[in-house]
């Protein structure tokens, strides 16, 4: 049989004349000399990174902000964002070494400055997402809209709900009178019984039961304490872990959390503005989120994409007064009258010009003078005849046997819901288009990068965590897109672009207060160059 011979390594105890560097052991391509340029490129003062503890005790001056915020952002874009892994790391990981220049922060130090850092982290955020737009890698025409459940530092059983705590105020309300009647048929016994010998015998569990009903009566008190603060609050829950956290739901999944609202960019899916809320309820928030994605942006127009849980007429009507043309599909609710054979408002035709509605059967509803107030909502009612109506071959279908007239219901602003539907006829691109682009951050942070839930409590910590990740996700995003050559390259010569931009901004300022036509014509095309 032949000898083989295998490879081998240079002995541990080879000594050398010149030691390898650490830079040596980093790559030319490696993220970390990206992330090295864009942390050194960023005002971090202005920003308001605080000064960080020292962790080496009584008289070391702190650590630089510059430097843990590079030791988070290598930590968030390689799935490490634990403080005592980061220490961990910091001490072995050569590219950790070259990024903090042999500094080992301890654990409690990096965790104080993501918990004081939060507003810091989410400027940082904000002015990456300007970094994306002057590298031209934001189309600023076409964003989608959606939001995603992510755990809480919390559990299900530290949440308490108000129909949770009635139900658990009754029981005990009934344990109570259970151990009442126990101590009162005690007493009872107690009475008819003949005195104890002189052994001192007798039974002493009405102590028992009275400690018991003790403890009782305490909870009953804590109980009535936390559904009156639900009460003075206006809350629907009270969580003892984290205050912020909330129970969310939505189509069978139960999370105690947060829901992360996003806005992706249509050209190369990065997240342009996203918000951190504790409602499960997405209805309503629309508005909200075009409206920082379109300021982000800087775009004087938006369209918005978005799925059936945004559909709200007060927040279409909002995107449609301030520049978002939106497209959200409207849940269909007219299915348990269309399974029964009756007829739905829906089909109802109204008639602009006339200011009436027609029924299936050609009959009009005349609008009466009353209105009707449906929470925010100002409705005008519509009633048909009762003559048509009697005599309508249809009547079954659209009238109980003690109704004598059809009513329908129509919003003030209606013809805003009216524009929106003739919209989403033709809609069905864009609502693919909604899936692939909403989708793909939420599916890289929870299954790629596993983030799937928060390592920190309260509502302000919990945005500077999510600053990091929607960070991380978009620099890893632009590298890719890039190439991290051509990144450190523009940030290199960024201070001069500035300047440029910033004369520009100064000489268009200057000439707008000069003639009409400059106005009308020239600063336009100035501000798409710019």
């Amino acid at each position: 049989m032949t000898n083989r011979t295998f490879k081998t390594g240079v002995s541990r105890d080879q000594v050398s004349l010149l030691p390898a560097r650490v830079e040596d052991y980093v790559g030319r391509d490696s993220s970390v000399r990206a992330i090295e340029a864009f942390v050194t490129a960023l005002d971090l003062e202005r920003l308001g990174f605080g000064r960080a503890g020292s962790g080496g005790g009584p008289g070391q001056p702190p650590y630089d902000p510059a430097d843990l915020l590079k030791l988070y952002l290598y930590g968030y874009t390689n799935r490490i964002r634990s403080s005592r892994a980061l220490e961990r790391e910091a001490g072995r990981n050569l590219e950790l070494i070259w990024l903090m220049k042999y500094l080992v922060p301890g654990y409690r130090t990096i965790a104080n400055f993501r918990r004081d850092n939060w507003k810091a982290l989410k400027a940082t955020n904000r002015e990456f997402v300007l970094l994306m737009r002057e590298l031209g890698l934001l189309g600023g025409e076409v964003v989608a809209i959606d939001g995603a459940f992510f755990d809480g530092n919390a559990s299900k059983a530290s949440i308490k709900t108000q129909r949770r705590l009635a139900k658990r105020l009754a029981e005990i309300e009934l344990e109570i009178e259970a151990y009442g009647a126990a101590l009162e048929a005690n007493d009872s016994v107690e009475t008819d019984r003949p005195p104890a010998g002189p052994d001192g015998g007798g039974s002493d569990g009405g102590g028992d039961v009275g400690q018991k009903v003790a403890a009782l009566m305490a909870k009953r008190t804590a109980l009535k304490a936390d559904l009156a603060q639900l009460e003075e609050t206006g809350q629907t829950q009270l969580s003892r872990t984290d205050a912020d956290a909330r129970l969310l739901a939505k189509n069978g999944q139960v999370v105690v959390g947060f829901n992360i609202q996003i806005a992706v960019d249509d050209k190369h899916k990065l997240i342009a503005a996203s918000e951190v809320v504790n409602d499960g309820n997405d209805t309503g928030l629309l508005y909200t989120i075009a409206k920082a994605a379109k300021e982000e942006l800087g775009a004087e127009t938006l369209t918005a994409l978005a799925d059936t849980g945004y559909y709200n007429g007060a927040t279409l009507k909002d995107c449609e007064e301030n520049g978002i043309v939106a497209y959200v599909p409207q849940a269909k609710r007219t299915a348990r009258l269309e399974a029964q054979d009756r007829i739905s408002h829906e089909e109802f035709a109204y008639d602009t010009e006339a200011n009436v509605y027609c029924c299936p059967a050609g009959r009009l509803l005349s609008p009466t003078d009353g209105r009707k107030t449906n929470g925010n909502r100002i409705e005008i009612r519509y009633v048909s005849r009762k003559a048509d109506c009697d005599v309508c071959a249809l009547r079954s279908r659209c009238l109980s046997a003690k109704t004598p007239t059809r009513t329908v219901y129509r919003w003030e602003h209606e013809a805003v819901l009216d524009r929106h539907r003739a919209r989403m006829q033709d809609a069905d691109d864009q609502m693919r288009r909604r899936a692939e682009l909403a989708e793909h951050p939420f599916g890289t942070l929870k299954c790629r990068a596993g983030y799937r839930h928060f390592l920190v409590r309260g509502f302000d910590k919990v945005r500077g965590e999510w600053s990091l990740m929607a960070l991380c996700y978009n620099f890893s995003r632009v590298l890719s897109i890039l190439g991290i050559d051509t990144f450190m390259t523009y940030l290199a010569n960024r201070p001069s672009i500035l300047a440029f931009l910033l004369l520009i901004t100064a000489i268009t300022a200057r000439l707008q207060a000069g003639t009409p036509h400059f106005r009308a014509k020239i600063c336009p095309a100035l501000r798409y160059a710019v």
